[in-house]
C-alpha cells in the first residue's frame, strides 16, 4: 500500500502576511518546551509534523482561517496515512501527535513561551522583513528564531532588529519530512550559541544539520545540485546522452551511492585514502574537465528545455506530474525508512 503516502501541497497566500497588524511588546518569563511555526503551508506543515513525533507542543501561525483549517486537516489525514504505511517518525500514535499541535491567527499567542520559531513564509524578501520584524517585538533574547528560507540569506531580513544575533537560516529539503538534511546558515551577527541550538534542535528531532561557517549565495546544496546540473545540461546540448539516460546515470549510478556517503568519502573509499586518490586520478580528473567542461550558463535556455520537456512528455505528460511527485514521495519514504533501520541495527 506504498501508493497512499499523502503528501501536503496547500501553500500560504502571501497576501495574508503583506496585511498582518501585531501590536508592540516583548515576552518575559520562562521557556516551555513549545515549538513556533509561522506559516502553515507545505513546509510548516511538514515541519509541525517534525516536532510533534519528539512529544514538542508546536504551536501554527496564519492570519488566514481557511488555511489553518486545512493544514489541521492535512496534518491530521497525513499522520494516519504515514502510520498505516509504517513511515511515521516517533513513537506515540499519530492521533497523540496530532494533538500536540495547535492552530492559532494570533502571532502572539503563537510565540508565547517559545523555545524555538521556524518561519515558513514564501521565499519573497521584503515579507520576509515583514514577517521578522513582528516576530521580532514579540520574542524574548533567549529564543531562537530560523527561516526556512531556500535562497535568501539571514542577513537580508534581520539587519538592524533587536533580536538578530538569535536569527538564522535553517533550510528544509523537500520533502523534510522524508529528506532530513537541513542547513543552517548564520548570518554576520548570529551567535555561535544560537548555531549550537539550533544544531542540537534539529539532531533531536531526526534531522541531519550541516552548518555553513559563514552565509554563502545558494547555500551548499544547491551550489552542489546546480554545478551537476550544469554539466547534465552540456551533455545534452552536446548530443552526448538523451534526458533518460543522464538521469540513469544518477539514479542508478551515483544516486545509491550518494544515498548513503558523499563525494569526498568516496574518494577516499575508492583508493588508500583520499591522498592516494588524488595522487592516481587528479590528473584524469583535471583533463576531463578542462576538455569537456563548459562555462557556466548564463542561463537554462528555452529551446534547450523544451527538447528535454518533449522527451519527457511521452512518459511523464504534464498532467500527470502530481502522480509523479507522489510516486517519488513514497519512494523517498521508504528509503529513510530503510536507512533508519539500517542505522538502528
Amino acid at each position: 500500500m506504498v501508493g497512499r503516502v499523502l503528501i501536503i501541497r496547500e501553500i500560504t497566500p502571501l497576501v495574508s502576511f503583506l496585511t498582518i497588524q501585531i501590536p508592540t511588546f516583548t515576552i518575559s518569563g520562562s521557556m516551555s518546551e513549545k515549538i513556533a511555526i509561522v506559516g502553515s503551508g507545505l513546509i510548516g506543515q511538514n515541519w509541525s509534523m517534525i516536532f510533534a513525533a519528539q512529544g514538542y507542543k508546536v504551536h501554527v501561525f496564519d492570519v488566514d482561517p481557511g488555511q489553518l483549517t486545512r493544514a489541521e486537516q492535512n496534518i491530521a489525514r497525513t499522520l494516519t496515512e504515514y502510520e498505516e504505511e509504517g513511515f511515521l517518525r516517533g513513537v506515540s500514535a499519530a492521533a497523540e501527535q496530532a494533538k500536540l499541535v495547535t492552530f492559532t491567527s494570533s502571532l502572539q499567542e503563537c510565540l508565547t513561551g517559545a523555545i524555538y520559531v521556524q518561519e515558513c513564509v514564501p521565499e519573497n524578501l521584503d515579507l520576509k522583513r515583514k514577517v521578522f520584524g513582528q516576530i521580532d517585538e514579540i520574542v524574548g533574547g533567549a529564543t531562537v528564531v530560523a527561516s526556512s528560507s531556500s535562497c535568501l540569506p539571514a542577513s537580508s531580513f534581520t539587519e538592524g532588529l533587536r533580536n538578530k544575533e538569535q536569527m538564522l537560516v535553517a533550510h528544509p529539503i523537500n520533502p523534510p519530512y522524508f529528506v532530513p538534511l537541513v542547513e543552517l546558515v548564520p548570518a554576520p551577527w548570529t551567535k555561535q550559541e544560537t548555531l549550537t541550538m539550533a544544531r542540537e534542535l534539529m539532531e533531536k528531532v531526526g534531522q541531519s544539520p550541516v552548518t555553513l561557517r559563514r552565509e554563502s549565495l545558494g547555500f551548499a546544496l544547491n551550489r552542489i545540485q546546480y554545478a551537476a546540473i550544469n554539466e547534465c545540461w552540456n551533455m545534452y546540448q552536446s548530443g552526448l546522452l538523451s534526458a533518460e539516460d543522464i538521469d540513469k546515470v544518477c539514479y542508478d549510478g551515483l544516486g545509491p551511492r550518494y544515498a548513503f556517503i558523499g563525494p569526498l568519502q568516496t574518494m577516499h573509499l575508492n583508493a588508500d585514502g583520499i591522498v592516494d586518490y588524488c595522487k592516481r586520478y587528479a590528473d584524469g580528473a583535471y583533463n576531463v574537465q578542462k576538455e569537456t567542461f563548459k562555462p557556466i550558463p548564463v542561463q537554462y535556455d528555452v529551446e534547450t528545455a523544451e527538447k528535454i520537456q518533449a522527451e519527457y512528455n511521452a512518459s511523464i505528460p504534464l498532467d500527470k506530474i502530481p502522480d509523479k511527485r507522489k510516486w517519488r514521495d513514497t519512494r523517498l519514504a521508504n528509503l529513510a525508512k530503510m536507512k533508519k533501520q539500517l542505522d538502528d541495527k
